[in-house]
């Protein structure tokens, strides 16, 4: 994305993880400001992606993430049966629902991350459809984990908001941030 990470404090490995994790949550943010429902809910390719349904997929994979590190079970269960439910609004879900719960979601997160003694800590993954087999991963590779998943899907919400106005990451920025661009 387009904003700047600054610096973490020497040492600050924790920090600096949670700082690019959230610059990525920024660029979808980002990407639905200024959008009506109908616009964010709308699929402007032939992918079953849509902003709105992005929002709802990071918040959801996240949250789902964090409680299997705390060995919990995620809030949604999915499997190959409802797996596209994720990317779907659905009942009386509303983009600001969807931000609202992903804004707890992220609490959560750095609540968690920095109440963890170490990043080399580990957590059971156990085998699923998804994963070939259990798997113990460090709360640093969760990091990470999440980082990329955001980013994969940031770089998605960029190309659908150009596909529904033209605006693209940069402008959005500026219109975040009150300035312009050019």
């Amino acid at each position: 994305m387009v904003a700047h990470v600054s610096a973490e404090a020497q040492g600050d490995e924790r920090g600096a993880l949670l700082s690019f994790l959230e610059e990525q949550r920024g660029g979808i943010r980002r990407a639905v400001l200024g959008l009506t429902e109908e616009q964010a809910a709308s699929r402007p390719s032939v992918s079953e992606l849509s902003l709105a349904g992005l929002v709802k997929h990071v918040a959801e994979v996240e949250q789902g993430w964090i409680a299997r590190a705390r060995q919990e079970a995620p809030a949604v269960h999915r499997d190959e049966s409802n797996w596209h439910e994720c990317f779907q609004l659905a009942g009386d879900e509303t983009l600001e629902s969807q931000l609202a719960y992903w804004e707890k979601v992220a609490a959560e997160t750095e609540a968690f991350i920095r109440s963890v003694p170490s990043l080399d800590d580990t957590f059971l993954l156990p085998k699923t459809s998804w994963n070939p087999k259990d798997e113990w991963l460090s709360m640093r590779w969760l990091c990470l984990h999440l980082i990329r998943e955001t980013a994969r899907h940031a770089g998605h919400a960029d190309i659908i908001r150009e596909s529904l106005d033209g605006k693209t990451a940069f402008e959005l920025v500026a219109l975040e941030q009150g300035t312009s661009w050019g």
